[in-house]
């Protein structure tokens, strides 16, 4: 029971890595919060916790609204009395598209669940860490978010920010007792792909090149894994980094 009696929040937990990370927290001891704009899948979820003996809450949670982050940890207090991890794992893809095709409301909307649903999450969680002297923050960055021809423009520029977020959070409060890493997965066998709207012929086929190189597919339960070992005292001097689990795919560059 490495998290025994933690609290966590999991966005994006209705499905995929997050729904991954949200079971095995449970699993582990954790007292969860199941957060996601989809409320009937995160419900679910939490259901399936709690009649495996675990304790999950779902609430619905659209992270480009401030009042909804808000609520989804002002709960995690009201139901548990504290908050211990914060994971980030929201997100959605592009499609594709280059920069010069982008569209300013795009860019707009994918930076917002991207990059600053975790910035304002962190933000909101980070008075609690402080008083406690203590917290664990795990952003799901994307290997798109280390190099420039997994996804297009947007998606690969709102997870360079929030690399370069979780760095710099990492280094500010690692005096406080908190600690903030970040997981970079490579193609994970998700529903990601659903979010992805009018696909770019032309930037599709770009980024084919760097796809072909991937060796293997991943499962969320290989994330969960690494998400398990960032939130756990095991990696209690592992601070302001991003881990990449990838199967291999990006050591060919």
């Amino acid at each position: 029971m490495k998290l025994k009696d933690k609290v966590a929040i999991v966005t994006g937990a209705a499905s995929g890595m997050g729904k991954a990370i949200a079971e095995l927290y449970a699993k582990e001891g954790a007292k969860v919060i199941v957060a996601d704009l989809n409320l009937e899948k995160a419900e679910a979820v939490s259901k399936e916790i709690n009649e495996n003996n675990g304790v999950a809450q779902a609430i619905e949670v659209n992270i480009v609204e401030q009042e909804d982050i808000d609520n989804m940890i002002d709960t995690a207090i009201e139901s548990y009395g504290t908050l211990d991890i914060l994971v980030n794992n929201a997100g959605v893809m592009d499609g594709f598209e280059p920069v010069g095709d982008i569209l300013d409301e795009r860019w707009d909307l994918i930076f917002d669940i991207n990059t600053k649903g975790a910035m304002r999450a962190m933000r909101k969680a980070m008075p609690i860490f402080l008083e406690k002297q203590e917290g664990i923050i795990i952003n799901t960055t994307s290997t798109g978010g280390l190099n420039g021809a997994h996804a297009g423009a947007i998606y690969s520029a709102s997870k360079h920010a929030l690399v370069g977020l979780t760095k710099n959070t990492g280094f500010m409060y690692a005096e406080k007792g908190i600690r903030c890493n970040g997981i970079a997965p490579g193609a994970i066998e998700t529903n990601i792909s659903d979010s992805m709207k009018n696909i770019n012929h032309f930037g599709a086929e770009r980024t084919k090149i760097a796809q072909s190189a991937i060796p293997k597919t991943g499962q969320a339960e290989e994330i969960a894994k690494v998400a398990l070992f960032l939130a756990s005292d095991d990696s209690s001097f592992i601070n302001g980094t991003i881990v990449t689990a990838d199967g291999g795919w990006t050591a060919a560059f």
